[in-house]
């Protein structure tokens, strides 16, 4: 991509954030929400509605500041290079995990098309890597490239979309009692529903993603608020029709022990061949998903390295203005992520995953809530009381996920954040030594 190119614009930035959030999440995630009944309903209402408050939150700062270098500018303008260094490390963190998340849940459908590579566990890791490395390669085309594959995924990822609801409007007038029979038989708790809640919460990550790509984007001021809120919107309208129905429809124990729980649906309530097609329409859904998320972990690695904090040569860019070090560093992590999650069932392996991402989002929405609170402060941003009221919730509701992931999940996330300290301490050295040498950085590193 040549210099000032933006080809980024509000259908291809819509698309980005649909394309992201309606991954494999929605159809991986009916596994993992099968054991807490109507908890899990709960538990998805106050995630749209929390997350339709962090868009708010990032709608705003996107147009409030156009020139920032996406949630690392906003994050360091209001609380500097040290907390902005924290929470992006988590955030990139989240990415690569959530790209090894997408590979398995990819693999989960694949393997019901193809027998070998059901019956053969040894190569389902090894397919997981295959398919994050062909991606790699599609996002070392460019951002215009991976943008005009999102567009077409995001709308063929609509199709099963369709036919999930139809399935479920015919089954409810042929049989009402069909519904809500299967839900597994859980008491009403705070516990439950912030498990159910934080789980759900993966497949709702994705709503800053218009603002990730900044530098790329034709108008950010206009396309990012805009996009982020048409995208939000519309995924979660699709979460709403469509993730209830395998929760309603399948038995708890059947759900829970599924790695493609929709092919589970269609087999069971359709015919027997019917589950094959739906698992090629979610292929696609969760294959457009990894190529958005891939060529955001390069964009998101080379602007933190364009900062100091990584090494300056993940910042090149090829000719088609990739970051191929960035994103070659990308495939290396997911992939070896996959592999540690080798003794794990594809199922178990993507539920812990997704906790896992959950807890390594949460410090970005969290600081971004609270950085609206500093900024207006300082008169950066004009907040009125719909602004506060969303800077508010987005703190709340990321403190209430925090809750709900658990234990496991959350010392996870703790020491992938804690790992960020080398890291941090050896930026502030080199610039340190710069300082002593009497040479100017070219680019700000952390204090």
């Amino acid at each position: 991509m040549h210099a000032g190119a933006k080809p980024l614009g509000f259908w291809m930035c819509t698309a980005l954030i649909v394309g992201n959030m309606i991954g494999m999440g929605i159809f991986m995630l009916p596994a993992g929400l099968a054991p807490y009944g109507r908890n899990a309903f709960a538990g998805w209402a106050i995630t749209v509605i929390g997350c339709l408050f962090i868009a708010h939150v990032f709608a705003r700062l996107a147009r409030a500041m156009p020139d920032e270098d996406g949630p690392y500018g906003y994050c360091r303008r209001a609380f500097g290079n040290g907390i902005a260094f924290f929470t992006m490390w988590c955030y990139w963190v989240s990415i690569w995990i959530s790209n090894a998340a997408l590979a398995i849940g990819i693999v989960g459908y694949l393997a019901a098309l193809l027998p070998p590579l059901r019956a053969n566990p040894a190569l389902q890791p090894l397919a997981g890597m295959a398919i994050i490395w062909c991606f790699v390669l599609v996002s070392l085309r460019g951002a215009l490239a991976s943008g005009r594959v999102q567009l077409v995924s995001a709308a063929l990822k609509l199709l099963p979309m369709g036919a999930i609801v139809l399935l479920g409007a015919w089954v409810l007038a042929g049989d009402s009692a069909a519904y809500a029979a299967h839900l597994a038989d859980v008491p009403f708790s705070l516990d439950g529903t912030a498990a159910a809640g934080t789980i759900a919460l993966f497949a709702m990550l994705g709503v800053e993603c218009a603002a990730l790509p900044a530098t790329k984007v034709d108008q950010p001021e206009r396309t990012i608020p805009r996009a982020t809120i048409a995208g939000t919107l519309a995924a979660a309208t699709v979460y709403v029709a469509v993730c209830a129905i395998p929760l309603l429809l399948l038995p708890a124990r059947e759900l829970a022990a599924s790695d493609a729980p929709f092919v589970a649906l269609f087999q069971r309530y359709w015919d027997a061949g019917s589950g094959q097609w739906l698992a090629l329409a979610v292929i696609v859904s969760g294959l457009g998903a990894l190529n958005g998320w891939t060529m955001l972990a390069g964009e998101v690695t080379a602007s933190m390295a364009a900062h100091g904090i990584f090494p300056a040569h993940l910042k090149a860019a090829n000719r088609h203005g990739a970051p191929t070090w960035s994103l070659l560093l990308m495939g290396v992590l997911a992939s070896a992520m996959i592999g540690m999650n080798y003794t794990r069932s594809l199922a178990e392996g993507f539920t812990f995953l997704t906790m896992v991402v959950t807890a390594a989002s949460m410090p970005l929405y969290l600081v971004g809530g609270a950085a609206v609170f500093k900024l207006a402060q300082r008169g950066v941003l004009a907040r009125g009381k719909a602004l506060t009221v969303s800077a508010a919730m987005s703190c709340v509701f990321s403190l209430w996920a925090f809750y709900g992931m658990g234990r496991e999940a959350f010392w996870w996330g703790m020491a992938l954040g804690a790992l960020s300290l080398p890291v941090f301490w050896l930026a502030r050295w080199r610039q340190q030594r710069r300082a002593a040498a009497g040479s100017t950085p070219t680019a700000a590193a952390p204090p």
